[in-house]
């Protein structure tokens, strides 16, 4: 009985050689590693970035160490914050204690913070309530926050708790200037329990007037993410009752 076997020796030509050696796999992973680096420096400089909340000042939507995505493109692209966007901001000086404002301690988790891969501290996460021109006023007869005029309807999103109106640390009874050019006027949703612009007006000795505006270009991003833990996980959009608010010096 006779096999019928067919090699490249059987039709008398050498094998070929590829010429090129295969990589020791410490060296792949190694270059799979400076790649995968390299990409998420790029997503946080460009693109995407993590952060966590750090207080229950974002509640009942955002809960303290939630993990959430916030997206660059919108603003680095021209576009600048608007009213009921989600935003981080780094902090401008005088809004953190110290233990909010602490970012992640240990070597690895440092080095994942710098390239994007770790929640990031020394953050606030806050809703813009009035862009550049607008007034925002606290409150009309319901409790009810008023830009340029309009009444807000907030119940889809803050809680006031037992306080009488949505405006509270201090009261429910101060006024803004008109909002500086290049700056926002920002609230945390749980009314009564958030350190915002609101809590920043100056009225009296002791303070700094125009500390309740943060500047734009300390805004890192938009909220456009809740993502971790999973049983939290939703997308965030920007509520349709602030469609409602005239421009400023529209008269309402």
């Amino acid at each position: 009985m006779t096999t019928d076997r067919h090699s490249a020796e059987d039709d008398g030509e050498p094998r070929r050689s590829s010429g090129r050696k295969r990589r020791p796999l410490w060296q792949e992973a190694l270059l799979v590693l400076v790649v995968a680096v390299g990409v998420a420096v790029l997503v946080k400089s460009l693109l995407l970035q993590a952060f966590y909340i750090p207080s229950e000042s974002m509640e009942p939507g955002l809960v303290r160490n939630d993990r959430i995505l916030v997206e660059k493109v919108s603003y680095e692209l021209g576009g600048s914050p608007e009213r009921g966007d989600v935003v981080v901001f780094k902090d401008p000086g005088d809004w953190l204690p110290p233990q909010e404002a602490a970012g992640p301690t240990g070597k690895v988790p440092r080095l994942m913070e710098k390239i994007g891969l770790y929640p990031s501290g020394g953050h606030l996460v806050k809703r813009v309530i009035g862009v550049a021109g607008d007034v925002v006023n606290c409150c009309d007869e319901q409790g009810r926050i008023e830009v340029n005029g309009v009444a807000l309807d907030e119940q889809g999103y803050a809680r006031k708790d037992d306080a009488a109106c949505y405006g509270p640390m201090k009261r429910c009874d101060w006024t803004t200037t008109e909002v500086p050019p290049g700056t926002i006027f920002v609230m945390g949703d749980n009314r009564n329990h958030s350190a915002d612009s609101s809590f920043h007006i100056c009225d009296g000795s002791g303070c700094t007037p125009g500390d309740e505006f943060v500047p734009v270009d300390l805004v890192v991003g938009k909220v456009f993410v809740l993502l971790w833990p999973f049983r939290h996980f939703s997308w965030l959009h920007r509520p349709d009752v602030f469609a409602a608010v005239p421009a400023p010096g529209s008269g309402g």
